[in-house]
């Protein structure tokens, strides 16, 4: 299959964060893989502000291949935004998410293409196992359940953003104004023809991973609240259930007094209704905060991502 000289067959979006050791290692294979399918393709890194020198190695490789190009976002925005970057410059008929640490191996582009000619417009890649560390891998099955449970939408924890997607998907995704971003949920969103196929996991090539447990929270959290609002349904539900219980306590504490059980009246009932029903009212206003404070961020319309400097673009 070709593609015209302006629009690549094939674009890779790479974030990349903490990746000085990875960068040229990670084009060589690239390069390699997608030119058994095509030399008709574009290699777009984008750098989310990594402390290191990964920028400084992305330029380099840049001006070794054309079909390198790199992109230096202007501060940390967060991974999903930094290929929410990327998709937005690319040209490709097809574009393979990947992540920079060749955890997502580029051996397996040849694979996820053709499965995708087979009429798929979004071919996700199946990690088969998972090669990360014990509390990675705890993490990530305690996101999906939480997941699951609050949005009532069915998750797989081998399928992360590693896959290719037909220009069609990418232009719908480019389309969506969401601050909350999780690339995998929006894509499974805006439906379109998918399946998956098995992929060997490999191990970070060097380095170590960026996802601390806090980041993890974070993001569960603005997955969740973007997605569902089942907790706020939880919130009504837990009221309804104090309702239910503070009607059986007025009950017991009428029976109790009339059976001289009560010695001190008032006491308890006073202790455990303060104690109880304020920390329940907190949790259901901390839950409407969560949602307000996601309309706050969503109505103030700024950017989703800056960008300070591209190499190797059109402009």
């Amino acid at each position: 299959m070709t593609a015209n000289a302006q629009n690549p067959l094939i674009s890779v979006v790479s974030p990349v964060y903490r990746a000085e050791e990875i960068v040229h290692e990670l084009v060589s294979r690239l390069v390699t893989e997608l030119s058994t399918v095509t030399e008709n393709f574009e290699i777009i890194l984008v750098n989310d502000c990594s402390p290191d020198k990964s920028w400084e190695k992305m330029v380099e490789v840049s001006a070794k291949d054309s079909r390198v190009k790199s992109v230096n976002l202007s501060r940390n925005f967060g991974q999903h935004y930094a290929i929410s970057a990327g998709l937005s410059l690319v040209k490709g008929d097809w574009t393979v998410v990947m992540d920079c640490d060749l955890q997502d191996d580029p051996k397996e582009i040849p694979a996820l293409f053709a499965e995708a000619q087979k009429g798929f417009d979004v071919v996700f890649a199946k990690r088969q196992y998972r090669v990360d560390g014990f509390f990675k891998k705890l993490s990530s099955t305690l996101f999906h359940i939480c997941y699951r449970y609050f949005s009532g939408i069915k998750t797989d924890k081998t399928i992360a953003n590693f896959g290719i997607y037909n220009k069609k998907v990418i232009r719908e995704f480019n389309r969506m104004p969401e601050k909350a971003r999780s690339f995998p949920s929006l894509v499974s969103y805006l439906g379109f023809k998918t399946t998956a196929i098995p992929v060997k996991h490999g191990a970070r090539f060097a380095g170590e991973t960026s996802y601390t447990l806090a980041k993890l929270i974070h993001l569960s959290f603005n997955v969740t609240i973007a997605n569902s609002n089942k907790p706020l349904k939880l919130a009504v539900e837990w009221g309804f259930v104090l309702a239910v219980l503070s009607f059986l306590l007025a009950v017991y504490n009428l029976v109790a007094y009339n059976l001289g059980l009560i010695r001190v009246p008032g006491f308890t009932t006073t202790v455990f209704s303060i104690w109880f029903v304020g920390g329940l009212l907190l949790a259901m206003l901390g839950v409407v905060g969560l949602y307000v404070g996601k309309i706050f961020d969503q109505v103030k319309g700024r950017q989703l991502f800056i960008i300070s400097e591209k190499v190797n673009f059109e402009d």
